[in-house]
This record gives C-alpha cells, sequence and structure tokens, in this order.
C-alpha cells in the first residue's frame, strides 16, 4: 500500500469540531495525518470525535484559544498524544455583526480576542516547536472581510483585517525557518457561522462556499513543493445570487 501524502504528520486545527474546522480535519485524516482538534464545549468535542474516526489518530479537547494557558494546555496534550507538531490550521473565530453604536465592549473583545488574539497565542506556542522540527505549515483562515469592509462589520472587519496583516508579516519573520504561512480568505461560506442553526433555511445556502472546498484548499497548499509558499487565497461562490 502506497503512504499516504500527510503520512506521519500531526496537525493541529483549532475549532475542529465543526463547519470548515471538521471538513480540515476529516481531509486531514483522510489523507495519513494525526489531528488534534479543540473547541470550547465538551458535547461539541465529543459529537466531532464521534464521526471523525479512528481515536488513535484523532485527539480533542475543550480549549478557548482566547485564553493563553488554554493554548498551551491544547498544544502540550497534542504533544503528548503524538509527539511531534507539523501543521497548524488557526480556524477558531467568531463573529458578531452590529453598527459600531451597538456593538458592546463584551462583543468587541470577543471577537478580538478568538479572531486574533488566539491566533497570535497559537501561532507563538507552536512556531518554535515547527522551528526546532525543520518547518511546517500554518494556515489561517480569515475572511474576504479581511478585505472587504461591510455595514454592521467594524469588529469582525477589524479582527480579520488585522489578522491579514499578522499572517504576512509572520511569514515574512519565519520563511527562512522552513516555515510556510498561508492565509485563506473564503467569502460566504455554508456554516452556521454567525448564524442560529436552528433558523438556516438550507436550501437557500446552496450557492454558498461548501466547507470541503475549503478543506480541498488546504490540501492542495499543503502539496505544493517546500521550494513554494502560497501565501494569500481568496475564495469566492461562482454564483451568488443577484442583487435586484
Amino acid at each position: 500500500m502506497s503512504e499516504k501524502f500527510l503520512e506521519n504528520k500531526v496537525a493541529l486545527v483549532t475549532g475542529g469540531t465543526r463547519g470548515i474546522g471538521r471538513a480540515i480535519t476529516a481531509r486531514l485524516l483522510e489523507e495519513g495525518a494525526r489531528v488534534a482538534i479543540c473547541g470550547i464545549r465538551q458535547k461539541s468535542v465529543d459529537a466531532a470525535l464521534d464521526v471523525l474516526g479512528p481515536k488513535d489518530r484523532v485527539f480533542g479537547m475543550v480549549a478557548d484559544v482566547s485564553k493563553l494557558e488554554d493554548v498551551r494546555n491544547f498544544v502540550a496534550a497534542a504533544q503528548q498524544r503524538f509527539g511531534s507538531l507539523h501543521i497548524l490550521v488557526n480556524n477558531a473565530g467568531a463573529g458578531i455583526f452590529r453598527s459600531v453604536a451597538d456593538l458592546t465592549p463584551d462583543e468587541w473583545r470577543r471577537m478580538i480576542d478568538l479572531n486574533l488574539t488566539g491566533t497570535y497565542y497559537c501561532c507563538h506556542e507552536v512556531l518554535p516547536i515547527l522551528k526546532h522540527g525543520g518547518g511546517g505549515d500554518v494556515i489561517n483562515i480569515s475572511s474576504l472581510a479581511g478585505k472587504n469592509a461591510f455595514a454592521g462589520g467594524a469588529g469582525y472587519n477589524a479582527s480579520k483585517f488585522g489578522l491579514n496583516g499578522f499572517s504576512e508579516a509572520m511569514m515574512l519573520d519565519h520563511r527562512n525557518d522552513g516555515i510556510r504561512v498561508t492565509t485563506i480568505m473564503p467569502g460566504s461560506v455554508d456554516t452556521d457561522f454567525g448564524h442560529d442553526p436552528e433558523k438556516a433555511d438550507k436550501d437557500k445556502n446552496t450557492w454558498k462556499i461548501a466547507p470541503d472546498d475549503i478543506a480541498e484548499i488546504v490540501l492542495s497548499t499543503l502539496r505544493m513543493p517546500r521550494r513554494t509558499t502560497i501565501s494569500r487565497i481568496e475564495v469566492r461562490p461562482s454564483r451568488p445570487p443577484s442583487i435586484t
């Protein structure tokens, strides 16, 4: 049997319990990687582990990446379980969409802390491990909201604009350490992100990008020869609804 593409690689996926994160985790597992995921609720972690596959190849725990101690515990647990780290996918995020006047200070802090500071915490803890191991990949799931502002998006836009700048600077900081940094910027993806899943009308979302499509982009990025870094990818639905 031929060796799979990511055999013997270990990946960390934040927010890996649902949506884009779970789709990415599933594809990494299919390609032979061992994967550690985190989420903020034990129920969602358990539900994801039930469907993701062999327990010896996937590990999950509760961790809020906006809390440095949680990140340190998650990284340490993954290393203890799998021994090494090669890939970090920063996917955890939150979106609260209100005007600046209506957005509360707590809501602002939650988005900045999770979407931006949480990514910094994860990178800060994992980059030395990747460097010590001879290199690796960091993939940050951003958004087209990181370059296109919209009404009601001030907090979310700020976090994603910041994430894009952070990612580009980190790529320049660590490219000669053998570490590739990629930012993936999707438009509308068919998940319950920012919405009440009980009220979602799935029939109206068929035009959106599927989480599996983002997972395929992650795999394509990882397949590139080490001499090449795909630094930023913009992803849009092919046929969004017409504005009338």
